[in-house]
């Protein structure tokens, strides 16, 4: 596996090489002080070109980074169209491991770019054409502080979409009940994010996916976390789903009074209520009540 400075030699002798790109940045975790390192770490790179078009023309310069076991081009893609056509990334896995995610970028587009993201740092600057740029900081993906608007809406969409869930599972329909699930989980996720950020004075960042969130939970609580990602098995996607309304109420509580929020006990009741008795319906059942 090639090094950290043999990939970083490698992405800035490509840049020089190539007088249509003017300018190379990196951010994401290989940025962030704060980010743990791993040689999983992707390369997020960009580089600020002209004759932007060519490139994708003429894909074939790429090839300098090495062999890859699959790329990516999700700009390019049907399945999954871009929302922007004036920046084109390659998704790139080498052979020895090292991932780079290359994204090209009209050097037309600099200033807006310099400061789309506060981990972001200027390795080559042809031109000294660049704008100064704070030093790195993961400052904007620490948990926010909610308001009393967006802790309401967590509460009301969790309560709201576990309904979805017991229906699923009542009519047999594991996969519906399953996906529903994990948005009730989400929300799960963001009231847990809400009790870490108030532990630590909302000054740090759990990762993407929430990935950092069992450094900052006891034991119990991350174990009951655990518990709500089932098999496809009926009766530990229906214990799943309890243990979720359960913890998620716990730590809602908390954050309310933590906060001075309110949490409304009477939707939540009569909504545990039903999900139970969903739970005890016949499967024949032609009234839900």
């Amino acid at each position: 596996m090639r090094s950290e400075q043999e990939m970083m030699a490698l992405v800035l002798r490509v840049a020089q090489e190539d007088q249509r790109i003017r300018a190379v940045a990196m951010n994401g975790s290989r940025t962030n002080p704060n980010a743990p390192k791993d040689p999983f770490q992707d390369y997020d790179i960009v580089y600020l070109v002209k004759e932007f078009p060519s490139f994708i023309k003429e894909p074939q310069w790429i090839n300098h980074f090495g062999d890859r076991i699959i790329m990516q081009t999700p700009d390019d893609m049907t399945l999954f169209p871009s929302e922007s056509r004036d920046r084109f990334a390659y998704l790139l896995l080498f052979t020895d491991g090292n991932r780079i995610d290359l994204t090209l970028i009209p050097f037309e587009q600099k200033e807006r770019y310099c400061h789309e993201d506060k981990l972001t740092i200027v390795l080559l600057d042809k031109d000294n054409a660049l704008p100064a740029i704070p030093s790195p900081t993961d400052r904007e993906y620490w948990v926010q502080h909610p308001t009393s608007t967006c802790f309401s809406d967590c509460c009301n969409e969790f309560w709201w979409v576990s309904t979805y869930v017991v229906k699923g599972l009542w009519r047999q329909e594991i996969l519906y009940a399953i996906d529903h699930l994990s948005i009730v989980r989400a929300m799960l996720l963001k009231m847990l994010e809400w009790k870490v950020g108030i532990e630590t004075q909302f000054s740090l960042s759990v990762g993407k996916n929430s990935k950092y969130l069992e450094r900052y939970l006891d034991a119990e609580t991350w174990q009951k976390l655990l518990m709500t990602y089932p098999s496809g098995d009926y009766e530990q996607v229906w214990q799943a789903l309890f243990t979720m309304t359960t913890l998620f109420e716990q730590v809602a509580l908390e954050v309310a009074e933590r906060l001075d929020l309110q949490y409304s006990l009477a939707e939540a009741r009569k909504v545990k209520a039903h999900l139970k008795h969903v739970k005890t319906l016949d499967p024949n059942a032609t009234a839900i009540y």
